[in-house]
């Protein structure tokens, strides 16, 4: 015997199918490509609490402190389990190895943004040596070729950026200047993201509409920076759902919050709505 299902209803029970595989997906390790968990080691659980909250994009402050690089935004009092590698880079080692007991099966890459608060070149010296360390899942660029694996390291903050780009080879990239895109001609093999203050490109906090110019404005750069294929990203922005909304629509790839799970509910409405307007097309 054959039922008939009208196309209304294939279109109902697609939809919910749709929606249950983004609830579904938000098990996952990794989720949204667009959430960056700026100052991550100000959480409970650094990496993990961004991890578990669907981010890919993750930041970590660094000073070069008797020896070590040790993840704080001030100037730190050293504390053995606050180092770079104890944070993050062993973590992130064993869960590609699926040998981490807190989070497996990551099922999308990870890029850990660098940035640098102690003097560039040196604090950059001492960086390379741990990175070679990790060199087995750190995307790489050598001798004109870009190859991305696990984690991809980004550097901001007070950057080397004379010293990075005469290497033929390493284990890093850098956070470019947002501001200065127009006049860029580095291509992604340096840079992978650009990124500015959200307050020395836009003043609007969310209230009413965005103006136009300062829409314009944000495209433009937006435009400048992808035809180079970096992602976008503006940090200390307000953290509403509609400045949130209104930088995804100017093509803003990825949105900078400290609050992890209020921005995960947003994206997640997002994903949800979109599902629904593409059954519904």
């Amino acid at each position: 015997m054959q039922v008939a299902i009208s196309q209304k209803h294939l279109k109902i029970i697609l939809s919910l199918l749709l929606v249950c595989l983004v609830f579904n997906c938000q098990s996952q390790t990794v989720l949204f490509t667009q959430g960056f968990a700026h100052n991550d080691y100000w959480h409970q659980r650094p990496l993990y609490d961004a991890l578990e909250n669907g981010y890919s994009y993750v930041e970590a402050d660094i000073y070069l402190r008797n020896n070590k690089l040790v993840v704080t935004h001030i100037l730190p009092f050293f504390k053995k389990k606050k180092t770079l590698e104890q944070l993050y880079f062993k973590p992130l080692l064993k869960i590609t190895q699926g040998t981490n007991k807190e989070i497996r099966n990551l099922v999308s890459p990870i890029t850990l943004m660098i940035d640098i608060k102690s003097e560039a070149n040196e604090t950059y010296f001492k960086l390379e040596q741990l990175l070679h360390k990790y060199a087995s899942i750190l995307s790489s660029y050598d001798n004109g070729k870009t190859t991305f694996r696990q984690v991809t390291v980004i550097i901001t903050g007070r950057k080397p950026h004379k010293l990075m780009k005469e290497q033929t080879s390493r284990l890093a990239f850098i956070d470019e200047d947002l501001l200065k895109i127009e006049q860029s001609i580095e291509s992604s093999d340096v840079y992978q993201t650009a990124s500015c203050k959200y307050a020395h490109l836009i003043n609007w906090q969310g209230i009413g509409e965005i103006p136009l110019a300062e829409k314009e404005k944000l495209i433009k750069h937006v435009s400048y920076a992808h035809q180079n294929a970096k992602k976008v990203r503006l940090w200390a922005s307000p953290e509403n759902t509609k400045v949130w909304a209104a930088l995804i629509a100017c093509g803003v790839d990825l949105i900078n919050t400290d609050q992890l799970v209020e921005l995960r509910d947003f994206l997640l409405t997002q994903q949800i709505s979109y599902a629904k307007t593409e059954i519904n097309k």
